[in-house]
């Protein structure tokens, strides 16, 4: 595969790891917030409040946390694969440009 092809879905990959943690993020905070103040968590999604366990959120919340570091981590890999690609070891001399030594 191109080298600049491996930059390029590294770098996908790595905004898509910034997309689920922040809308992970976004989604869960509330629930960070009402067990650290309150003890007991509440999920108002619906317009009534449903009393849910806190610690089954934070363990999906954990789990979205371990897939975007996951993501950022593989994203991180396949861009520093592409930077140490072949860039001048596949040119042919033929094609090089520039002065040719003697």
């Amino acid at each position: 595969m191109s080298d600049i092809r491996l930059i390029m879905i590294g770098a996908a990959i790595i905004f898509a790891g910034f997309m689920v943690g922040g809308i992970a993020n976004s989604t869960y905070s509330q629930f960070a917030v009402q067990q650290q103040n309150f003890g007991e968590c509440y999920d108002y999604s619906s317009g009534v409040e449903i009393h849910v366990k806190c610690s089954e959120k934070s363990q999906v919340h954990l789990l979205y946390l371990g897939l975007s570091l996951g993501l950022l981590g593989i994203g991180g890999v396949v861009i520093f694969k592409g930077i140490r690609g072949k860039w001048d070891h596949d040119v042919k001399d033929s094609e090089m440009l520039g002065p040719k030594n003697p």
